[in-house]
């Protein structure tokens, strides 16, 4: 669907693209610029940046960029199509009529509307008959009915079929709750039952306050499936991308954020007054709910269950969280094997001052390998220096270093210099090997370099020439009319500058201005950011002939270079054309 002039120009109006993206990421100015963590990848330093005079944003980092379509599009997981449509539906715009295939947006609010509906049916089955050994359950774990109430707590019926009934009754199709994963087909095919039966029931929420999904829990006495059942992947949501109650949680008056283990932990840290907690939806904690995380605070403290597989799903939130957020610190529970227990044996009073005491990721670290080694014994000991030596090398803090290389060595009864020795050359082992890594890391989904940047590398000459002319065409349209003859997009040498290019001359060619929006539906969210990158280019007004002379001049010459070393990849025609081109230039270029 090709969108018009006038809808995508009254679009960009409307949409301020520095408020829009600021509901995401947290965004300091710079100038006339904002810069801020990148959404996108991991990072301490932010390297995302947005440009308010072109309504668009780069990050230097991963080089995502593009306008606002292409941040919403990427953001959540959204076609290109449908980003337009959130974004019209923001500014109260209407979307065109004719041509616009909106099944999957229909989709996505149905399903929408399906969840809470099936939302309203648990809580009201929960108060209900039915639903007394589910509440008798809540009660039992010390909920209060607001807290039960706040969450949108419910029950879903010992009823093969009760959810499915009612939403029948409703008007939902059987394709929207298959779409919603409410019900689940029969192996025979011959009709549906209810996926979640005979539950307590979490609804997930998101960010907007929409029933995106549910979490089930079983009762006590049933051993007949799984603990937990959870809702898949839907048209609307994605476990990896989500996190439980981040929509109370962000309005907290509390410092930071507390990510726990489960749905329980979180209700109950919540009715103790600690209402910034969180936890994962059911998977795994992912670089994803990581990011998410860090838009609302840059300091998160760990507090998942104190056994085996807690300690070893800490250590991997710990190595998650580090490169997003400034601050990780870790809680670990003395006679308690996660937070709801803790609060119910101690009280909500010392379970926030056992909070506010939590360590640092660092101190975690190392209090966990000191109960590995018998340190009395000299094998014992030097073993645990080693492991020390190697946890305080990867702190980038050289004071910090030292400061626990003191404490370290003191319990150790050796020189704090020998400790830190060993770390410092650590630190130059890693640094090194991790440069070495870089550099042979060629293509990587979240590194630095990236397949596009590698054409890029491979003719900087032609690039820099070929985006400096494009520029200039965006800024100013009237120069292709004196132009034109002299190059096309097969003078370029670079494979996405020349799409840009033909894009470019496109547009003008329609009499329209180029803008980003113009782009964002035939590019994708690596290639938007390059061609930020070409909108942002500051080009010499001045001296506007010269310039665009200098690059014709050096594409062509790039491109005579290319051919010249590669003729027999060459089609017949195109060789002859190549020497038709040189015996021209011979001859002497026009002027612009």
């Amino acid at each position: 669907m090709r969108l018009s002039e006038d809808f995508l120009s009254e679009l960009r109006m409307r949409c301020d693209i520095e408020s829009l993206i600021s509901s995401y990421v947290t965004l300091k100015r710079r100038g006339n610029t904002f810069v801020g963590l990148c959404p996108f990848h991991n990072e301490k330093t932010g390297s995302f940046t947005v440009y308010p005079q072109t309504s668009s944003f780069y990050c230097f980092g991963c080089g995502a960029g593009g306008d606002a379509i292409t941040f919403i599009s990427k953001i959540e997981n959204l076609s290109y199509i449908d980003a337009v449509k959130n974004l019209a539906d923001r500014a109260g715009l209407a979307m065109p009529e004719e041509g616009y295939d909106d099944s999957m947006q229909k989709l996505r609010i149905k399903v929408l509307e399906a969840n809470r509906e099936a939302a309203k049916f648990f809580n009201s089955t929960l108060n209900s008959d039915e639903g007394k050994k589910g509440l008798q359950y809540l009660l039992e774990r010390k909920l209060e009915k607001k807290t039960i109430t706040k969450f949108g707590l419910g029950f879903a019926p010992d009823k093969w079929t009760g959810l499915y009934d009612r939403l029948k009754s409703k008007g939902f199709s059987d394709t929207v709750m298959l779409q919603a994963n409410l019900i689940v087909k029969k192996k025979n095919g011959n009709g549906y039952y209810d996926r979640f039966k005979n539950r307590v029931m979490f609804p997930i929420i998101d960010l907007r306050g929409n029933v995106i999904a549910f979490g089930g829990r079983k009762l006590p006495d049933d051993d007949s499936s799984a603990k937990y059942i959870n809702t898949s992947d839907t048209p609307v949501y994605k476990k990896s991308n989500n996190v439980f109650a981040l929509n109370f949680a962000k309005n907290s008056k509390r410092e930071g954020l507390v990510l726990c283990e489960g749905y329980m932990d979180v209700i109950s840290m919540h009715q103790a007054g600690v209402d910034n907690a969180v936890a994962a939806c059911g998977t795994s904690f992912t670089h994803q709910q990581a990011r998410l995380l860090s838009r609302y605070s840059d300091k998160i403290t760990v507090m998942l269950d104190a056994d085996a597989a807690g300690e070893k799903a800490t250590d991997k939130a710990i190595e998650i969280l580090n490169p997003v957020v400034n601050i990780v610190s870790v809680l670990r529970l003395p006679d308690a094997k996660d937070p709801d227990e803790y609060i119910k044996k101690f009280g909500p009073e010392k379970f926030n001052a056992l909070l506010d005491g939590a360590s640092n990721d660092i101190e975690y670290k190392l209090f966990s390998i000191k109960n590995k080694f018998d340190i009395s014994t000299e094998n014992g000991k030097w073993q645990y220096l080693k492991e020390c030596a190697k946890i305080l090398a990867s702190v980038n803090d050289a004071i910090a270093r030292q400061v626990y290389a003191g404490k370290i060595a003191g319990e150790c009864n050796i020189a704090t210099d020998v400790l830190l020795r060993e770390i410092d050359t650590l630190v130059k082992k890693n640094y090194y090997t991790e440069k070495k890594r870089f550099e042979q890391k060629t293509i990587s989904n979240d590194g630095h370099k990236t397949k596009l940047d590698l054409i890029q590398m491979k003719n900087l000459r032609a690039d820099s020439a070929e985006k400096m002319l494009i520029s200039i065409l965006i800024k100013s349209p009237k120069v292709y009319d004196k132009i034109q003859d002299r190059i096309n997009g097969e003078s370029f040498v670079t494979e996405i500058n020349k799409r840009v290019f033909l894009k470019t001359v496109e547009i003008i060619n329609d009499g329209r201005v180029p803008e980003l929006a113009y782009y964002s539906g035939e590019f994708s969210a690596e290639e938007m950011g390059h061609i930020v990158e070409i909108f942002n280019i500051t080009t010499n007004c001045s001296n506007i002939n010269k310039e665009v002379n200098d690059c014709i001049e050096v594409i062509n010459e790039e491109k005579n270079k290319l051919m010249a070393s590669n003729p027999s990849d060459m089609e017949k025609d195109e060789w002859a054309e190549t020497m038709k081109k040189l015996a021209q230039k011979k001859r002497g270029n026009k002027n612009v």
